[in-house]
């Protein structure tokens, strides 16, 4: 089975910079896209940021369209999320999702796959 495995949150000031990755396991496919969504407690999971399987179609929310940069390396099965000017209302668990389809979606339900998450905190 597919396996995703998120790593990299942490405990960052205001202003700071974080980086998150992603490695994917048990793949039989390739062709998918990949997601970022974030998620904080009493709120829904929203998206933050997607990438097709070539890499060149990059998608993000408003929120973060500035700050934060998708990207990925195939050959290692891996996505990342490089995260820049953190604001305190960045604080959530970061989730990593696959869609097998690649549709480009920014909704949660439309991805096959999902991670156990990463914690980020932005203080102050």
């Amino acid at each position: 089975q597919v396996v995703l495995v998120e790593s990299g949150g942490g405990l960052v000031y205001g202003g700071g910079s974080l980086r998150l990755s992603c490695a994917a396991s048990g793949l039989t496919f390739n062709d998918y896209a990949m997601a970022w969504f974030r998620q904080t407690a009493g709120k829904e999971r929203e998206f933050v940021a997607g990438i097709r399987w070539g890499g060149i179609s990059r998608y993000y929310s408003d929120s973060v369209k500035g700050r934060f940069t998708i990207s990925r390396d195939n050959a290692k099965n891996t996505v990342y999320l490089q995260m820049n000017s953190l604001k305190p209302e960045d604080t959530a668990v970061y989730y990593c999702a696959l869609d097998r389809s690649e549709s480009g979606s920014r909704t949660s339900i439309d991805y096959d796959f999902w991670g156990q998450g990463t914690q980020v905190f932005v203080s102050s």
